[in-house]
């Protein structure tokens, strides 16, 4: 099965809606240096996941869903 590489996935969507890590730490309320780690991650715990889906306004939780089919 071909799993999504999701800090990578999570990187390409703040950079297309043009969002600085900065903004990304303060909506999560972590350290800025926090977010260089989510974006190297190829698994993030689902609360986390959720937090950012919400922060980003996107469904990530899809991407898993769709590596089923």
């Amino acid at each position: 099965m071909d799993e999504p590489h999701i800090g990578r996935l999570i990187r390409q969507e703040l950079r297309r809606q043009k969002k600085t890590n900065r903004w990304f730490a303060e909506q999560l309320n972590i350290n800025p240096r926090t977010v260089n780690k989510i974006f190297q991650k190829n698994v993030i715990d689902t609360h986390q996941l959720l937090l950012i889906a919400r922060c980003l306004n996107t469904d990530f939780f899809r991407l898993y869903s769709d590596a089923l089919k």
